[in-house]
């Protein structure tokens, strides 16, 4: 059985390098949805991708964030990552240290 566990990153970028971190974050693959907001967290837009969305597709996304970010000094990129956990995979029932069990611990990517 699979599940997918979420996790949400944020970053703190110049307007300049806005397109630039998105297009690195998309070569990851494993990216649900970005949103990107003002520093002071109002969310400007929100890009909901799915697997195999990309290139032509998102060239009218592009073109608006090329145009916020030529508006914006810094802008926040919030990325919401979804990885697979299969069942029964780095948990212990104790709560204690995984790696007690003989498994390795989970490598998390920052």
């Amino acid at each position: 059985m699979t599940n997918e566990k979420v996790n949400k990153e944020e970053f703190v970028v110049s307007g300049e390098a806005v397109i630039g971190t998105i297009k690195d974050l998309l070569h990851q693959g494993n990216i649900r949805r970005i949103s990107i907001k003002t520093e002071e967290g109002k969310e400007l837009i929100e890009i909901p991708l799915t697997i195999g969305v990309v290139g032509a597709i998102l060239l009218p996304v592009w073109a608006a964030i090329g145009a916020i970010a030529a508006l914006a000094a810094k802008l926040r990129i919030v990325v919401e990552k979804v990885e697979p956990v299969t069942k029964g995979t780095n948990v212990s029932p104790q709560g204690g240290d995984p790696g007690q069990s003989g498994e390795e611990p989970p490598v998390v990517d920052l």
